[in-house]
């Protein structure tokens, strides 16, 4: 079947408008000279909205609201159809053929086979294809779904770096730091596939665009020597237009009667101004003799024709409620339960009809997105060819990785705890005679106390002065308990605390408390755990590719690992020299003190925070992950070197 066409002016120029063949792209070609090629092509992936006069009316005309690449307003194309007898036939020939397309498009199937049509596919089929059809690629927020276009957009890397201070350091100093067997693609292509997630937030925070507001309330006339100025922009008067069909009706039929500046001038201190924005009108306000007979005009006529097209229960419909439940004789209902005209509460029919008008152009953020498009649940749940919907993709990072263990062991010692290598040693024999003993002295002392070794008249003092094997149960069993208990709470409130995720896509340290470094000191131990962790990722996923020729690039990145141990190091020596000026510092004042009291003061100076114990520690599982992937490597160019010399 050829597709829709007519004759239709367009700027006051005859010719004819037609849709392609693919229903793709809509075209409007002038009719002189012979033969041009069509002066105007809309593809329906940019139209956004279509508008016809109604039947009723002698001409017929189409309006299609297009947005050009680049810009977020759509321009308008009005096309006047010429047709003496077929132009209503051919405008709505062409518009039911545009909605279809525009509405396909925006599903993201193919197009439903037009009434009679040879060869159409059964609607199984076009079910089966709807499900799995994908969006438009050519489509904007596409590019926020895909990682390969995230990726490779380099003005949107650039703007993120710019954006994020501390992500622009890091990659700063990983490109500054990087071995030279890594070109900066690579290092970069890494760097942003773990990131991508960032890209993507990053894309649509820069898309997002101020939504409609209530304009007539912000503009607001200033007085300056006697005289009304008022600045107002471009976008401010399409806002208006936009929310007061009536105040653009007013405009057309007056302008150019009225210059531009004196209408506006006019307009903000009418009547017609104060009623648009909902405030009451007194006698003492000015008239005006070409505005105020627009007063008894509607503003929103089609707010009144949904009114009455909608179904309103009468249990919330307060007019029904007087027409059905007449209480005109005895007491009178609340009077908030009276219906009321607008002239008595401008000010919240006003605000409540222009909320309205606002938020019916906001998407709904309480629909779930993935249900399907111009269709209800059951229904599409009732057609849909299970079967040939095929599995749903998983979107996971698969870690092929043969032995865990080693990945968590640092050696064949540490893979024995501590205590299991205690009770190794013991004699069960005399482990044995020494629970019997206990036994047998509790069973003989009704003292559960006394029985199990503590006394509560004993002090701390005494313990620590008397040393004497520990017994379990006694207080210093209790004493050394506790401590190892805050201790071990204490280490990992500082994991926890000190290792947070941040912004950097990765876990730096970037806490408040700063475990007793100085600000420069932590910035640096932030800097270089960022950069080595970078490192880390890139080496472990060039070690397990298994590429043969991209060993060079391995042994690079250890011996870029082993620097990165040096700068570890380095960090570690000028913290503790910081600490030590902080302790003859300290010594100074204790000295100073003597010499001016006389009196000793005690001071712990084990208790100082800060230098190398605090960056070993923060920085121990860093340390611990670089000494995991050299034993990895070493091992496993032993073995290839064992292979090269046996063959």
């Amino acid at each position: 079947m050829a597709p829709p066409r007519g004759s239709a002016a367009y700027k006051k120029k005859d010719g004819t408008l037609a849709l392609s063949k693919d229903s793709q792209s809509v075209s409007w070609t002038p009719v002189a000279p012979p033969g041009s090629k069509p002066a105007l092509t809309l593809a329906v992936s940019t139209i956004t909205n279509l508008q016809q006069t109604p039947a009723t009316s002698a001409k017929v005309m189409l309006k299609i609201f297009a947005t050009a690449p680049g810009t977020s307003a759509p321009e308008t194309h009005v096309f006047s159809f010429t047709s003496a007898t077929t132009a209503r036939a051919e405008a709505d020939a062409i518009k039911d053929a545009l909605s279809r397309a525009i509405q396909m498009a925006k599903s993201g199937g193919a197009l439903p086979s037009t009434p009679g049509a040879t060869g159409a596919s059964s609607a199984a089929m076009a079910i089966a294809s709807a499900v799995s059809s994908t969006p438009a690629a050519g489509s904007d927020t596409d590019g926020w779904y895909d990682d390969a276009r995230l990726k490779q957009d380099v003005e949107l890397q650039r703007s993120l770096l710019k954006a994020n201070e501390s992500l622009s350091r890091t990659f700063v100093e990983s490109l500054r730091t990087k071995p030279d067997s890594i070109t900066s693609s690579q290092l970069t292509s890494q760097f942003w596939s773990t990131r991508i997630y960032l890209l993507r937030a990053h894309a649509i925070e820069k898309n997002q665009i101020k939504g409609a507001y209530n304009v007539l309330s912000s503009i607001k006339p200033m007085t300056v020597d006697n005289a009304i100025k008022l600045s107002i922009s471009k976008e401010q008067i399409q806002l208006i237009f936009n929310q007061h069909p009536l105040v653009k009706r007013v405009y057309d039929e007056n302008v150019p009667k009225l210059s531009e500046e004196a209408f506006w001038s006019r307009f903000f201190q009418s009547r017609l101004f104060k009623k648009l924005k909902g405030e009451r009108i007194s006698e003492n306000d000015s008239t005006d003799n070409v505005l105020d007979k627009y007063l008894q005009y509607d503003d929103d006529g089609a707010r009144a024709k949904r009114l009455l097209a909608s179904h309103v229960p009468h249990i919330i419909d307060v007019e029904g409620n007087e027409e059905n439940h007449s209480q005109r004789k005895g007491n009178q209902p609340d009077l908030t339960m009276r219906p009321t005209s607008i002239d008595r509460v401008p000010i919240i029919r006003t605000l409540n009809a222009l909320s309205e008008k606002i938020l019916s152009h906001v998407a709904p953020n309480d629909v779930d997105p993935s249900l399907p498009i111009g269709i209800d649940e059951e229904t599409f749940n009732e057609l849909a060819l299970r079967d040939l919907q095929g599995d749903a993709e998983e979107d996971r990072v698969i870690l092929n990785i043969k032995d865990q263990s080693r990945f968590f062991n640092s050696d064949k010692e540490d893979s024995v705890s501590a205590d299991a290598l205690l009770y190794a040693k013991q004699d069960p024999v005399k482990v044995l005679r020494s629970i019997q003993k206990d036994l047998a002295r509790v069973s003989s002392n009704t003292n559960l106390s006394t029985a199990i070794g503590v006394d509560d008249n004993s002090d701390t003092s005494d313990d620590e002065s008397n040393p004497k094997k520990t017994h379990i149960g006694s207080k210093s069993s209790f004493s050394a308990t506790t401590a190892q208990m805050l201790s071990a709470i204490n280490e990992q409130r500082a994991q926890h605390d000190d290792l947070s995720v941040a912004s950097s896509g990765f876990s730096i340290l970037q806490t408040s408390s700063t475990s007793g470094l100085s600000a420069a000191i932590f910035d640096r131990l932030s800097l270089t755990h960022a950069t080595t962790t970078e490192f880390l990722q890139h080496f472990w996923s060039t070690f397990l590719s298994g590429d043969a020729t991209r060993a060079t690039e391995v042994a690079n990145l250890v011996e870029t690992l082993s620097r990165a141990m040096d700068r570890i190091k380095a960090v570690a020596t000028d913290a503790e020299t910081e600490r030590q000026r902080e302790v003859d510092k300290l010594k100074k004042q204790v000295q100073d003190f003597f010499e001016r009291t006389g009196k000793k003061r005690k001071v712990d100076y084990e208790s100082i925070p800060g230098g190398a114990k605090a960056v070993n520690g923060l920085l121990a599982p860093t340390v611990k992950a670089i000494g995991v992937a050299r034993r990895d490597y070493e091992k496993a160019l032993k073995e290839q070197s064992e292979d090269m010399n046996g063959a």
